[in-house]
This record gives structure tokens, C-alpha cells and sequence, in this order.
């Protein structure tokens, strides 16, 4: 007990310096905490999971049917597009990251440009970009899913440096699965 009260101290100062603390608990149910992950099971602490259908309803009302159609016309699961968005930006059109990423899809401006965007908040245009770059990439990977939203999270370039694997970033490692749970979720 002493010793989760110290990891727990630890936590709450490195949190409150600003710092990310990222934690798993084995099979063993042994708790690891670091602020600099090695293995895909960390996650980072007070990360916010994918938003349940309850808790979005009224966020994804204005998109479902834009979201549909698009992910259809690029012959995508309307399911899997939906996982995405509501992680990248909680359906929020107005998300900005700190990096710049923009939209439902959180596209960057290079990739907006790619696409033909000229205004990565309309949802419309957002929607397609990052539907057919989504899209593109489940082509790259050979339909391989999880690399595909490696790429889409880190680049293409970051998996290909990697072996054609999820790359060792905490943000990818964690955005993977994420979308992955809010997919087979969305799909029920």
C-alpha cells in the first residue's frame, strides 16, 4: 500500500509539472509508470478514451450522414470513419491541435493540400480528404489496419522507417488502439 501511495505522490508531481506520465499493469498486475514509453501497453495517464455513443449523440448528429456518404463513396466502413473522427477531434469541426492538425480529421495543412482543400473547418471538405487519404493508405499497407492508422497518426514515412510497423511513439502507440476500440465499438 505504501508503495501505490508513493507511485501515486509521483504521478501527481510529475503531472502537475506538466510532464506525461504514461502506466500499464502486466499480467502479473505489477503497475509500470514512465514518462518515456519502450512498450506498446503504456498509456498515458488521464488520457481521454474515445468519446461512447452516449456521450457524443448530439456532437455526431450534424456529421453522421456526411460521414456516411463519404466514407461510402470511398468504400470505406462509415464505422471505421467514425472511430476516426471521434478521436481525432471528438467531432468537434472547429479542433485545432497544438501542431496545427485541423477539422474532424485533424488533417494537416500538407496532406489539406494534397487533397485540394481550401478550408480544412469545413466539414465537408475535411471529411473527404481525410477519408480518401485514410483511404489511400489501407491501400499502401495492403488493407493492414493497424498501419494504416500508424500512417495516418505519424506518416507513412515513420512506418516505413519502421519495418512496416507501428512506430515507437507514445502518441501513435496509444492512437492505434484507441481507434481501434472505437471502431469495434461504433460497429456493434
Amino acid at each position: 500500500m505504501k508503495a501505490l501511495a508513493v507511485a501515486v505522490s509521483f504521478v501527481a508531481l510529475h503531472c502537475h509539472a506538466q510532464s506525461t506520465i504514461y502506466a500499464y499493469s502486466d499480467e502479473r498486475g505489477v503497475l509500470h509508470l514512465t514518462d518515456a514509453p519502450d512498450d506498446g501497453r503504456y498509456r498515458a495517464l488521464g488520457e481521454p478514451e474515445a468519446a461512447s455513443p452516449a456521450k457524443t449523440s448530439k456532437a455526431v448528429r450534424p456529421y453522421e450522414a456526411l460521414i456516411d456518404r463519404t466514407a461510402r463513396a470511398y468504400g470505406l466502413d462509415p464505422a471505421l470513419v467514425h472511430a476516426v473522427v471521434s478521436v481525432e477531434s471528438g467531432y468537434d469541426a472547429r479542433a485545432v491541435s497544438k501542431r496545427g492538425a485541423a477539422g474532424l480529421m485533424q488533417l494537416m495543412a500538407p496532406t489539406a493540400a494534397r487533397y485540394g482543400v481550401s478550408d480544412r473547418l469545413d466539414p465537408s471538405q475535411n471529411l473527404r480528404a481525410g477519408t480518401q487519404h485514410l483511404r489511400e493508405l489501407l491501400e499502401l499497407f495492403a488493407n493492414d489496419l493497424e498501419l494504416a492508422l500508424a500512417a495516418y497518426n505519424a506518416g507513412v514515412q515513420a512506418v516505413e522507417r519502421h519495418g512496416r510497423r507501428i512506430p515507437p511513439y507514445a502518441e501513435t502507440q496509444s492512437y492505434v488502439p484507441r481507434v481501434l476500440r472505437a471502431y469495434a465499438k461504433r460497429a456493434q
